[in-house]
């Protein structure tokens, strides 16, 4: 008998651990194809006369997507369960993809981001939490310190993976707008395939749930632990957008570097730095990696604006590579608070919450930048973008300090 429960036990938790690689690699792949467009943009310059403010409203119809996901739609994988919400999260982004292969049109293209962006806002919180419970059933006595490394390295590192292998592939593949989205269609329909047998971990017997929009629910006493962590992942976020969206413009036009691979791996070096620095840092107290995270934020801002404004492109990589350092440790250490504070019934909902905030980050101040471009010169403008950031951070590091004395 014993024998015989020990096999189970075996059973279920190679299973469960075989889910939490299908997961990680499908939210991996997914998070690529969000960020391949980058390295891209430039095409559609040259092609349809695109200037710096289209290539925002494309990227901001990427963000209000992610958002408008993340408020109607990015919890309801504690009630349906995570493979009902990943799978069509996917498919979206699969449609997307189709969406680019079909056509150049500006309309059209706006249509496919929006849908990736709700795709990705059903993906974000789900696919993080049902790592953290594939996780904790594989490996039950186990800190949960790997399953917050691989999803947010998945999260992230995914980010950086599609600049990286968009910008190479449109630099030696053929037909560059056709290849690299070809490519990541057929890594995400493999990775759907892998997730389908992957274990369910929430009970949707829930009789009386009744449907409302996103709130977050986390314990009176842990609201100023919550709020620093979605303050810190807005910072982080705003950069991740200026590099995803306005960056490769800059390369070709102000430094004359028009290399597809060279603006994909600039975009690859923040977030490859943010993934990279979250498994070196994975062993760290959180208080220690909001400390270091947030001071690596805000030199690698101040690094990222003397760049731009000295048109010196070694500059820039040192400072994306320090931001994405930075911004891989705050994230961690976010990711880390809203598992620990909220409670197991509203996890999906509270870490959707903080992705909402995120991706907030990764909208509106880029916006707001290629709005104020259209007005004034370009050093003023980003004088303008640093010094909000800077203030963010500040509000950031004051929650932090905050809630770290009424722990």
């Amino acid at each position: 008998m014993t024998t015989s429960t020990d096999r189970r036990l075996r059973t279920s938790s190679v299973r469960h651990a075989r889910g939490f690689w299908s997961v990680a690699f499908l939210f991996a792949v997914t998070m690529g194809f969000a960020s391949a467009p980058a390295p891209l943009y430039v095409f559609y310059v040259d092609e349809q006369g695109w200037g710096s403010f289209v290539i925002t409203l494309v990227f901001a119809t990427y963000g209000a997507g992610v958002a408008i996901s993340l408020f109607l739609a990015g919890h309801l994988s504690d009630r349906f369960g995570r493979r009902r919400v990943v799978v069509p999260a996917v498919l979206l982004n699969v449609l997307s993809a189709l969406i680019f292969l079909s056509t150049h049109e500006l309309g059209w293209l706006l249509l496919a981001r929006l849908l990736s962006g709700l795709g990705v806002g059903m993906l974000t919180a789900t696919a993080t939490a049902h790592l953290a419970e594939l996780h904790r059933r594989s490996r039950p006595e186990a800190s949960t310190t790997r399953a917050e490394a691989v999803a947010t390295a998945a999260n992230v590192g995914g980010l950086g993976l599609g600049p990286l292998v968009a910008g190479a592939l449109a630099e030696w593949a053929p037909q560059p707008l056709y290849t690299p989205y070809a490519v990541f269609a057929s890594l995400m329909v493999l990775g759907l395939l892998a997730v389908v047998a992957a274990p369910e971990t929430v009970d949707t017997d829930q009789p009386g749930w009744t449907y409302r929009p996103q709130r977050v629910r986390v314990p009176a006493d842990a609201r100023g632990a919550y709020f620093a962590a979605g303050m810190a992942s807005f910072v982080t976020f705003a950069m991740f957008g200026f590099f995803t969206s306005l960056v490769p413009s800059f390369l070709a036009e102000d430094l004359d570097i028009r290399s597809h691979a060279v603006a994909g791996a600039v975009g690859f070096s923040i977030f490859g730095a943010a993934a990279l620095f979250q498994v070196l840092a994975g062993g760290w107290p959180r208080r220690r990696l909001y400390v270091a995270g947030l001071l690596a934020l805000a030199a690698g801002l101040l690094l990222v604006i003397g760049a731009l404004l000295s048109a010196t492109f070694w500059v820039l990589v040192v400072g994306a590579l320090v931001t994405g350092a930075g911004g891989g440790m705050s994230f961690k250490a976010a990711i880390a608070t809203v598992i620990s504070v909220a409670p197991a019934d509203s996890r999906g909902e509270a870490l959707a919450g903080l992705f909402l905030m995120a991706y907030l980050g990764i909208t509106v101040p880029v916006v707001l930048l290629g709005i104020l471009l259209q007005y004034v010169a370009t050093d003023p403008a980003m004088l303008a973008f640093g010094a909000l950031l800077l203030v963010l951070l500040g509000i950031a590091a004051r929650g932090v300090a905050g809630a770290r004395r009424t722990a």
